[in-house]
């Protein structure tokens, strides 16, 4: 019987899979690039946003936002297209990893943060390297570098941390600490008591409402910024070249569409900063303001 395993359109996940019997199925820098690029592949075409990463010898780790509900074709084409590399390489039958993906659903914010520093720490854990920063196969040299990453959403990383100094703080933190991880009847949960609660009512709102029929592949896809814009404007009932941002309202109007620019259309701070609506603002502190503004809705909603 399959365990349990919540995820909906959104959620952000700690991922990971290793290869069967515990086999080295990333045995070189060669084999491991190709699951890379696999990794890179699939996440663009399936609209699947990576935080993170981390590729082992045997094993791998991914933080990620299931941000176009389609976390299961994800891991499917993922761990499918790698295995029939590794299978034509190293020759031999059956499977090449050790079952179904393993997910754990993270709560944002501070849970979040601490996971992605766990993930890419895990090679000073094995005893392969002292200095994080020197590992080849992960994301940690994509945060904090003056070039965009074409890999993971560094902009929404750095958001989390603040800062490069306050990242390089929570590595050493996190160095010799075990994360938290709640066995449910619907999967591993990583959060407190609210977030757990509300991930049972999102559960159970699917299995009544008929978990088993599979959406159509259009109800996935981000939404067009044009769409977003469209829809918020017609909510608000103003255009947003005519919002003025000298007001506490007109800043609150542009920090909800910060927030749905990124949530609903995929949409980059260097893409957002673009529009003239935020245009005054410094590129730096977007990640602060968007984060300000989801606390402001989660507010309201509670």
């Amino acid at each position: 019987m399959r365990i349990a395993r919540v995820t909906y359109k959104g959620a952000y996940h700690h991922v990971m899979n290793r290869g069967i019997e515990g086999k080295n199925i990333f045995p070189d820098d060669k084999a491991k690039q190709y699951f890379f690029n696999i990794l890179c592949d699939k996440s663009r075409n399936l609209k699947i946003r990576l935080l993170a990463l981390c590729i082992m010898d045997s094993h791998y780790h991914l933080t990620l936002q299931n941000s176009s509900g389609r976390l299961s074709d994800f891991m499917k084409q993922l761990d499918g297209q790698y295995g029939i590399y590794y299978r034509n390489r190293e020759g031999g039958k059956g499977y090449v990893f050790q079952g179904r993906y393993k997910s754990t659903l993270i709560q944002e914010d501070k849970y979040l943060k601490a996971v992605i520093v766990y993930i890419l720490l895990n090679p000073v854990r094995a005893g392969i390297i002292i200095d994080p920063y020197k590992y080849r196969w992960s994301s940690i040299q994509e945060y904090f570098v003056s070039k965009g990453s074409n890999i993971v959403d560094n902009e929404f990383v750095e958001g989390l941390y603040g800062s490069r100094i306050d990242m390089k703080k929570l590595l050493k933190d996190w160095l010799n600490k075990d994360i938290e991880v709640r066995k449910t009847r619907i999967g591993d949960i990583i959060g407190d008591d609210d977030f757990v609660n509300e991930a049972f009512k999102k559960y159970d709102r699917r299995k009544i409402g008929g978990e088993t029929k599979r959406m159509r592949i259009e109800d996935y896809i981000f939404e067009t910024a044009a769409k977003v814009i469209e829809n918020f404007e017609e909510e608000k009932v103003t255009k947003i070249d005519r919002i003025d941002i000298n007001t506490l309202e007109g800043k609150g109007l542009r920090s909800e569409l910060l927030v749905q620019l990124k949530d609903r259309a995929g949409l980059k701070y260097t893409d957002i900063i673009e529009y003239p609506i935020f245009k005054s603002l410094k590129y730096s502190s977007l990640g602060q303001l968007y984060r300000k503004a989801k606390e402001h809705v989660k507010r309201k909603i509670n």
